[in-house]
């Protein structure tokens, strides 16, 4: 049967990117984004859009019913930056946007589409996370902490979804080449979308269940590992 895969942030580069390298492959893809455009990019290759923001528990039930049943792939790579530096100046309504998409919606997804892959005890889940998740990045403390908290995520069910046939890792690109909306900026010739996008299909095929793997512009994939606890 044809297997089928939910993307989130489908719109941005990365996400459509990830799409499109599914669908040529045969996969039918539920794609999902706040941003109307998912509907054009999901006509184009076939598959099922679905508008709204993650954030929204009852979007992400919604989404997963497009898949109609079943669910082998999941792309969770909806993701947000804030501009505010210091948490005594923090716009509030930013910063809950920022949660939201960053976290709530990592959350709500996997709520939604574990069921589904529960049912047969298989499925492949990557999670885009900058390298911001691994170290502290100073230009924009708050999409750390958010993504810190969505490896701590990855590190804490892989192993236990492992154990009922479904792999959980995450694919964590250079901070600097993903800007807000899930489009890329690498500085050289802008093939940075591709690159990540390349990864993530990757790692959905083979990485090993609670991978971190590092990718920099024009350098090799890299597995990450956490330095053991003193």
């Amino acid at each position: 049967m044809t297997e089928v895969a939910m993307v989130t942030g489908a719109a941005g580069e990365i996400g459509e990117a990830v799409a499109r390298r599914l669908a040529s492959a045969g996969v039918r893809c539920v794609l999902v984004d706040r941003d109307p455009a998912v509907h054009g990019i999901a006509a184009g290759i076939g598959g099922v859009a679905v508008a709204g923001d993650l954030s929204d528990p009852d979007l992400a039930t919604r989404a997963v019913a497009h898949a109609g049943g079943r669910l082998d792939l999941l792309v969770l790579n909806a993701e947000s930056g804030c501009a505010d530096t210091d948490p005594a100046m923090l716009d509030l309504r930013g910063y809950k946007s920022v949660v939201a998409a960053n976290q709530h919606g990592v959350v709500y997804a996997l709520r939604a589409a574990l069921p589904l892959m529960r049912r047969r005890r298989r499925g492949s889940i990557v999670v885009t996370a900058s390298v911001a998740g691994l170290v502290g990045l100073e230009t924009d403390p708050f999409h750390t902490m958010t993504t810190h908290a969505v490896i701590g995520l990855v590190r804490a069910s892989a192993g236990p979804l492992a154990r009922e046939g479904i792999r959980l890792s995450a694919v964590c690109a250079d901070p600097y080449c993903i800007m807000p909306g899930g489009h890329v900026h690498d500085g050289t010739d802008g093939s940075a979308g591709g690159e990540i996008a390349e990864a993530v299909v990757n790692a959905l095929r083979t990485a090993e269940p609670g991978s971190e793997l590092v990718l920099r512009p024009g350098r090799p994939l890299v597995p990450y590992a956490p330095a053991p606890l003193p």
